[in-house]
Formats: C-alpha cells, structure tokens, sequence
C-alpha cells in the first residue's frame, strides 16, 4: 500500500502527509548520503495522534518519504508561497539546504510526472474518497492536517517558530466559527506559543480540499517538534514532554468535532 488509512465513524479526518520514511530502492540508489537519515519527516504524529483513533476518526497516513514526492505540494509544482524559500514537489535538497542526489541524478520533469502518477495520486484519491463517505454520513467533516517540524530552520524563517502554528488559507478554509473554537482553546493556554495564518497558512491539502461551502472544513497546525521528541538524530520521542501538549491536541480536536456535530 501507499498509504496507512483507517476508516473511522466520527466526522473527523486526521491527515498525516509527511510521516512516511520509505524510498523505493531505484530512488534510493541516487540519493547522497545526506539523504539516508530522512531528517525532514514528519516524526512519530501517528504516536503523538494515536487518540484521535479511539475517539473515532479517520485516519490517513503517508508511506512514501517526502523525498519521492511531496504529498502537500500542487502535482503541477507551483509554488504555494511564492516569493519565499521552499522544498519542490520532488525536492531536491533537504530543509539544511543539503543536495539529496548524488551528481546527475536529480529527477527529471518525466520522471517527476511518473512520481506524481505513481505516489501522489493514490494519497490523494483516498483522501477524496474518505471525505466524500463522511460527508454522506454525516453531512459535514472536519479535515485535520497534521504536520511537525524542526523549530529551527534558518533557511525558512528568522529566530525559532511559535510552537502551534495553524492555517486556514487565511480563513477560507474553514468557517470561521470552527477556527476560532480550535484557536480559542490554543491561545488560553500559556504553555505553548502559538501563531494562525502567519508563516504556515495551510499547505495543498488544506487548500485544496477545504471548502466551507461544501461542509468540508480543513485546518492545518504545523507544530515545533520540539514539544514532543529530541529534534536531533536519532530523533526519539519523548513521553513526557509528547503528554503535556497530547492533551492539548485531545481538547482542540474534540472542540472541532463537537462544532461539526451541532
């Protein structure tokens, strides 16, 4: 399979587009070395997000490293923050700015076409299929996309990101009522910072597939993996420190669902 997926009965789906770590072996063979320690993952979201099963969502995870291909980038490869510094659809360098293939061996626009074909599509169209069986269920879905990062990353921004950062395409992609229940809850607390619609404002899925006016209802929260695991290799997750903001996210997904509910 391309993808983990669990169909759940809430209406809830928790996407999780970066979390893969595999390489197909004929991809792996041009990577530099730089490339074996899959750094820019989006680590252990499926642990720190195990609670959204038991309440009951849906759940979608990616298989493929977001070394073969971006699951939350345009297939045509536009960019969705033009004017600033960013990773391609098949990147070829990692967030350090370090080159990921070995000399000639970066793909080529044909073979960037083939990767979309072969590892983006599926993602997406059990991404589609899914939001379509909760809507006819229920009648309005929340789409969760989940994402973490390093919370220091010169190449993208100054100084360290906030620890919670939402996006909602600056409030398109949902209705208003939802953002401000899940970010309501994020602001009253004052043990991690937070920020909404500043330097992540949703990525593709976010974009793409929230649509208020269809009761699709999609937000983004990047978060600084600093709150959960040890950002350095070999990157371990970190119990104590994951359980403090585990409630957090517990209390903001509930509220988003009890939102779509009433």
């Amino acid at each position: 399979m391309d993808f983990k997926f669990k169909a759940g009965s809430i209406p809830m789906l928790v996407s999780m587009p970066h979390v893969g770590t595999d390489i197909p072996d004929h991809i792996a063979a041009r990577l530099a070395p730089c490339a074996r320690a899959t750094a820019d993952t989006d680590w252990h979201l499926e642990q720190l997000y195990g609670f959204a099963a038991d309440m009951g969502a849906s759940i979608l995870a990616g298989r493929w490293s977001r070394y073969v291909v971006d699951l939350n980038r345009p297939p045509e490869g536009s960019s969705l923050y033009p004017g600033l510094d960013t990773t391609g659809l098949c990147p070829v360098d990692t967030f350090a700015s370090e080159q990921l293939y070995l000399p000639g061996e970066a793909p080529s626009e044909a073979e960037v076409a083939e990767r979309v074909q072969r590892y983006w599509r599926p993602y997406h169209a059990a991404l589609r299929a899914e939001l379509g069986r909760l809507i006819a269920m229920h009648g309005k879905v929340v789409l969760w996309d989940a994402h973490s990062i390093a919370s220091v990353l010169p190449r993208f921004f100054e100084g360290k990101l906030p620890d919670l950062n939402f996006g909602t395409a600056d409030g398109k992609s949902c209705a208003p009522e939802m953002q401000a229940v899940v970010t309501g809850i994020a602001c009253s607390q004052d043990s991690f910072s937070v920020a909404v619609n500043g330097r992540f404002k949703g990525g593709y899925i976010t974009r793409q597939y929230g649509r208020p006016d269809a009761d699709v209802h999609a937000i983004q929260l990047e978060m600084c993996q600093c709150v959960y695991m040890n950002e350095a290799p070999p990157f371990d997750y970190m119990p104590e420190r994951a359980g403090r903001v585990q409630g957090l996210l517990r209390q903001m997904t509930t509220a988003a669902l009890d939102w779509a509910r009433k």
